[in-house]
């Protein structure tokens, strides 16, 4: 069918319509209409998504949700939700949605293997929080550690996280290990008690050179604590789909917990990788999480695409991108057990709209997806807001804030929610050299002063940006936002024609790791370019000298 970006007509109206706003400013567009808020708002599920603070106007969102209609966004989402193979390069469905539904909302295919999953993990989750999961010498389990990376990583972190101080059980300490630097997985170990610690080895292949490497530590960590190759049992469990390699490994059959070809990685929190999150919030937490996800995944379904947030946001990021040459997008979180949320967004929204063909494999001839980077506030307002506010670059920013905090403290929480809307309103509204003047004059100094500081006091605004509002950081409310960006990328995807749930560049890194790293071990390879050849005549002489 092809993006409708590629339309002449469509291109030629937004570009009449960005010339029409670029000579309006976001204050101009506020003074004009006091109901703008009104008019720009939605709720979705318990999120409030307030969008008035873009530079858009009704005739914008008219034009925009034309892109969607054209792309026929409608049929692709009741397709994604129906289980067709909308991964194409590797015949997939992509049925994340469908972990999280209801049993009797599932595609019949796979709603049994959803239920048995479900009811390992929970059992698993209680037998943990019970005590009743022993380690080989009798002790109920204590430590948790999980080794996987990408989404077998960054999602179970991020979410336990972000919610084990209220809501998860505080007999149970949580660990992730990623990283294949050894100084990962070494200082997780020494924290761990041998008798006490079960180790979760998530990857989908058990193939992945980091996973295996720091699960072979482990291994060796536990059997040199006095643990046996029998124990190993009572210690280790897989999520994988390579049953044969888990075995190998020495994980007993009855510890592996399935995983799908039709879950990706990045979207896989709902699957069995989410099963720290499951033993930390128990069944009944991990449910609300479920039902939150699926609470956004009915607003996605069934609102009209004018008050359908994450429609809403695509197509926003879309205006920004292609339109007004912005190259970035900030995720600005006022809530510090989200410090995670950006990096697990920032993988979700690059490794799937990175792409630079077609579903067609034509090369697409419009951007596609940006980098995402933020940090949680008040903190960012420190250091990288400067550029935001007064830098010669645009990068709309989504501000995500709660109402109530989860440990409230005096005024403070009503202080971190006046500092979230002071940047959202700084960044539109800005200060012009009118009031700098007027301010400084009040201040006393003379006019060859002012002359001197005020254009350095002066900050353009007209910056636009989001603000997400949500109640209470709840199992549920997180559920909702990731489930919100998941759609937000989808939408995205859609409307630019490009697949996202392939990540053939990751792949592409991970073969050439594994054969650089059989190289490093040659005598005087020959066998790569002149540069990966140095740097590896570098490594075996560096080793050789400190005597590794």
């Amino acid at each position: 069918m092809g993006s409708p970006l590629k339309s002449t007509a469509q291109r030629a109206a937004l570009t009449r319509e960005k010339e029409i706003l670029a000579h309006q400013h976001l204050r101009e567009l506020f003074a004009a209409d006091p109901t703008r808020f009104q008019r720009f708002h939605a709720r979705a599920a318990d999120l409030e998504f307030d969008f008035s603070k873009h530079r858009i106007q009704e005739s914008t969102l008219e034009l925009l949700s034309k892109l969607a209609d054209d792309a026929n966004l409608a049929a692709r989402r009741d397709a994604l939700f129906r289980g067709d193979p909308i991964n194409s390069t590797e015949g997939r469905a992509a049925l994340h949605s469908a972990l999280r539904a209801p049993f009797d909302q599932r595609p019949a295919v796979i709603a049994d293997d959803i239920e048995n999953m479900q009811r390992r993990m929970f059992a698993f989750a209680e037998s943990i929080a019970s005590g009743s999961c022993h380690g080989s010498t009798g002790k109920p389990i204590t430590n948790i550690v999980n080794i996987g990376i990408g989404g077998s990583d960054l999602g179970p972190s991020m979410t336990v996280n972000a919610l084990q101080a209220h809501w998860a059980n505080p007999t149970v300490k949580f660990h992730f290990v990623s990283n294949i630097d050894p100084t990962d997985i070494q200082t997780t170990l020494q924290q761990c008690d041998v008798e006490t610690t079960l180790f979760i080895i998530a990857s989908k292949t058990f193939t992945t050179l980091e996973t295996l490497s720091n699960a072979n530590a482990a291994r060796s960590w536990f059997l040199s604590q006095g643990g046996t190759k029998a124990g190993i049992e009572e210690h280790f469990v897989a999520i994988s789909t390579n049953q044969q390699k888990v075995a190998e490994f020495g994980i007993a059959s009855h510890n592996i917990f399935p995983m799908w070809d039709w879950v990706g990685g990045r979207y896989s929190i709902w699957s069995a990788i989410g099963l720290p999150l499951c033993i930390a919030l128990g069944p009944k937490g991990f449910c609300e999480f479920l039902e939150g996800a699926h609470r956004m995944d009915q607003h996605f379904l069934n609102s009209e695409f004018r008050t359908n947030a994450p429609v809403l946001m695509a197509l926003l990021s879309i205006w920004y991108a292609e339109f007004f040459n912005v190259q970035s997008l900030g995720i600005l979180c006022y809530e510090d057990y989200l410090d995670q949320f950006p990096d697990y967004l920032q993988q979700l929204d690059m490794e799937s709209n990175g792409k630079r063909v077609c579903f067609d494999g034509t090369p697409v001839d419009y951007k596609t997806g940006m980098p995402v980077w933020g940090n949680v506030g008040s903190n960012s307002q420190h250091s990288f807001h400067q550029l935001l506010h007064q830098g010669t670059i645009d990068v709309p920013v989504d501000f995500i804030v709660g109402v109530n905090s989860c440990n409230p403290c005096g005024e403070q929480q009503a202080q971190l929610f006046a500092n979230c809307l002071a940047q959202s309103q700084a960044l539109m509204q800005g200060r012009t050299l009118e009031e700098v003047t007027a301010e400084l004059r009040q201040q006393g100094m003379s006019e060859d002063e002012i002359e001197q500081l005020a254009p350095h006091k002066v900050i353009p605004g007209n910056k636009p940006s989001t603000t997400i509002v949500y109640p209470k950081l709840t199992p549920s409310v997180l559920g909702q936002l990731i489930a919100l960006y998941e759609h937000k990328i989808f939408v995205q995807s859609v409307i630019w024609d490009i697949n996202p749930f392939d990540q053939w560049g990751v792949e592409l890194g991970k073969q050439m790791s594994r054969d650089i790293f059989k190289m490093l071990g040659e005598h005087n390879p020959t066998q790569s370019d002149g540069s990966t050849l140095g740097l590896i005549g570098l490594f075996q002489k560096h080793q050789q000298k400190t005597g590794a």
